[in-house]
């Protein structure tokens, strides 16, 4: 595929704007894959989990008890976050700070799923995701939770990306260094998954959702597959 053809994949033949939903677990790659999709594709890219990171970081900075879901709630429903939709870059800011690096550290880690279980600050943040997909020009991949069957249920093109717990931990693990203890990535992964299940739907596909097994698969290879299933709704003519 040339360069040209890549940068018109976003609008398909009839007009209509390509979104790529990609659902999964902690550790199971999407991040990854869904960034090197969006490289390749030439869209645009939207991690939904590093908004819940950082109203997380925004609750942990203003000292707000995680506990008072309305608190936390009204605190997320104030903020301003930057989005930047560039998946060479793809940096986020909360009121003008940009925490790209700071939602990344073991705290955050160890705290979002209080901040990702509250209904309220997930129907806020839902709908400022389907508004930064709506406004996508030239399409886009979104990755996280809940996105093929909430966020974007409409999508052209639905993962759900696994891989079995074990290489989920080991992939984690590889990720965060010796920043964290093994037992620490495990509960990160496996306690997080759990309390996420408890609101988001991400563990079983969705009628119309493809499944992708990334356990014994390389990053290219996955990134192949998706990128494969969206061929159909590229351009008719390049």
């Amino acid at each position: 595929m040339s360069a040209r053809s890549a940068s018109l994949w976003g609008v398909s033949g009839s007009g209509e704007r390509l979104v790529v939903a990609i659902d999964g677990p902690s550790g199971s790659g999407k991040s990854s894959t869904a960034r090197g999709v969006a490289e390749r594709l030439g869209l645009d890219y939207l991690d939904t989990g590093a908004m819940y990171r950082a109203a997380t970081w925004l609750a942990l900075h203003e000292q707000v008890d995680r506990t008072d879901r309305h608190r936390v709630s009204e605190l997320v429903a104030r903020a301003r976050f930057g989005i930047d939709l560039d998946p060479r870059t793809a940096t986020i800011a909360v009121d003008g700070v940009d925490v790209t690096t700071a939602i990344r550290e073991p705290a955050v880690s160890a705290a979002v799923s209080s901040v990702a279980t509250n209904l309220e600050v997930r129907h806020d943040l839902v709908a400022r995701q389907q508004a930064l997909i709506a406004d996508s020009s030239r399409g886009i991949v979104v990755e996280g939770r809940d996105i093929t069957t909430v966020v974007a249920p409409d999508a052209q093109v639905r993962v759900l990306l696994v891989a079995d717990p074990a290489a989920r931990v080991a992939r984690r693990r590889a990720e965060l260094g010796e920043t964290v203890t093994a037992d620490d990535v495990t509960d990160q992964v496996i306690r997080r998954d759990a309390d996420d299940s408890t609101v988001a739907a991400f563990t079983e596909a969705a009628p119309g959702v493809t499944v992708v097994d990334s356990t014994h698969a390389g990053l290219d290879e996955v990134i192949g597959r998706i990128c494969t299933l969206a061929e159909p709704y590229a351009p008719s003519a390049t």
